[in-house]
């Protein structure tokens, strides 16, 4: 699909410090929180989301072009920093999606201000321990071994990250992974407190995960559908677990349908 909705980049001030939100589209709000590698631009999935709702895609405190809080050290600061963000923008009401590690920090948010999350997206999320597999350890998995796997086809992967990558963007990937290992090292993407924390949200939620996500396992998504109350699980065939980059379209469509009350 080609862009068909403008975004524009700004950059807003939270606690002295540069956080970069990248925008598009009108409507009810939506915010997309990105995966632990970062978000790489405008993605179809945030265009067609466009079509219908505001949506912001921040680069979360210490992840992009944003400002780094030497001082965060688990997923619930960044949750934290999140949800005061929002403050500073005067935002008091959204729909919040979830990709991947940018799911486990939604769980987190909704723990802390349900009332301001009108409807919650988790997609592949981690956060919580697998009880059968393991959370793919991305701190000693190369960054190409490690996108690949989050694909279930490999023309996918080469269709989204084909190409040379320049210095700029390697010290960005760089620096993401390693404000990943600072917030989520030990214990390796997971929190042991929020499991105890997520039968409280009464926040309408839908799940989704890949058929084929070799980076979280299924059984994530399970748990998070027996802990949340107000929880459905969908599974998208012939997706891994960047489902956002490789069923756009499928994504965006169950997102649409949870947003609008289907």
């Amino acid at each position: 699909m080609i862009a068909t909705t403008q975004s524009t980049a700004r950059d807003v001030e939270l606690l002295k410090q540069k956080v970069r939100l990248l925008e598009g589209g009108h409507g009810e709000r939506v915010w997309v929180l990105h995966h632990s590698t970062g978000n790489p631009g405008w993605l179809d999935l945030y265009d067609r989301l466009a079509q219908s709702y505001a949506v912001t895609v921040p680069d979360m405190p210490g992840f992009g072009a944003s400002g780094r809080p030497d001082w965060a050290r688990d997923a619930r600061d960044l949750a934290i920093l999140m949800h005061l963000l929002l403050d500073e923008l005067s935002i008091d009401s959204l729909s919040l999606v979830g990709l991947g590690f940018g799911g486990w920090i939604a769980a987190e948010m909704a723990t802390m201000q349900q009332r301001r999350i009108k409807k919650l997206v988790l997609v592949g999320a981690p956060g919580v321990l697998p009880r059968e597999g393991e959370i793919l350890d991305e701190m000693v998995t190369a960054f190409d071994d490690y996108i690949r796997a989050g694909f279930h086809d490999v023309a996918a992967f080469e269709r989204e990250f084909s190409g040379e990558v320049d210095a700029e963007t390697q010290d960005v990937r760089e620096l993401n992974r390693e404000m990943t290992a600072r917030l989520a090292w030990r214990p390796y993407m997971y929190s042991r407190a929020l499991p105890h924390l997520l039968p409280a949200v009464q926040t309408p939620t839908l799940i989704v995960w890949g058929s084929d996500d070799r980076v979280v396992p299924l059984d994530c998504g399970r748990h998070y559908q027996e802990l949340l109350p107000n929880a459905r699980l969908e599974v998208i065939e012939g997706a891994g677990h960047l489902v956002d980059m490789e069923q756009p379209e499928a994504l965006a469509r169950l997102i649409a349908a949870h947003l609008t009350g289907g």
